[in-house]
This record gives structure tokens, sequence and C-alpha cells, in this order.
């Protein structure tokens, strides 16, 4: 026997469509606004496994935007903001992990463009505390 369709199963079924939608431009609208940000590449340029923390200083006050553990020759993909003329700036610190060859590495960049590889390492004496 043939089922009748009413107006609410036809509703239904149109609501679920328009939330695939909904949620389809809600996908477009959070990728778009990564985009808005300069992409860059952090890489760990060395063999040694190190901690380095990344700054964007193209915010005020500075904001750590990476902190994390980087083993050798590896890369860890971020966004970072955008000055007034559309490229970042930011400055990283990194230690190597192991506490038998403690040693530190620091630098600060600005004008970075888009796509732009950051090579970081871990290669002079860490200062004395």
């Amino acid at each position: 026997m043939e089922r009748e369709h009413t107006f609410t199963d036809r509703r239904l079924g149109f609501g679920g469509c328009g939330l695939a939608l909904s949620g389809a431009a809600l996908l477009l609208a959070a990728s778009t606004a990564l985009a808005d940000g300069v992409p860059v590449t952090i890489t760990n340029d060395g063999t040694d496994d190190i901690v380095v923390t990344v700054y964007d200083t193209t915010v005020s006050p500075k904001d750590a935007i990476l902190s994390q553990r980087i083993n050798g020759f590896s890369t860890v993909p971020l966004s970072m903001s955008p000055d007034s003329t559309g490229r970042a700036n930011l400055s990283w610190t990194a230690v190597t992990v192991d506490p038998r060859d403690r040693r530190c590495g620091h630098a600060d960049q600005q004008g970075i463009a888009d796509s732009s590889q950051i090579n970081v390492h871990a290669d002079s004496a860490c200062a004395s505390t």
C-alpha cells in the first residue's frame, strides 16, 4: 500500500536539505576566516628535538601562538595575523629537549610573506640564569 505524503513530510525533507546547506555555508565561512591569516610553516632545521615557542608580534601585546615540541626536520603549519601590508611578524625561541646537551635559539622576523618557511633551531649556548 502506497503511503500518502503530507505537507509535514515534505517540510521535514526540505528542512534536512536546508540543514545540510547551512552546515556547508558555515564550513565555507570558517575556511574563509582562516584564509585571512598569513600561512607560514615552522621548520626545525636540525636533528635535535626542540621545544619552540612562536609569538605573533603583529598584535599587541604579542601573542604566543605555538609552544610545542618539534622533532628534528619536522614542520608545523601556522596562520599568522597580517599587518597593514598583509605580511606577518613573529619572534621565536627554541631550546633542545635533551637536558644533558642544553642549547637555545631565538630570532625576530618581520615582513613574512604568504607560505613562507621559517627555520628554527637551537644551536647556541643558552644564557645563564
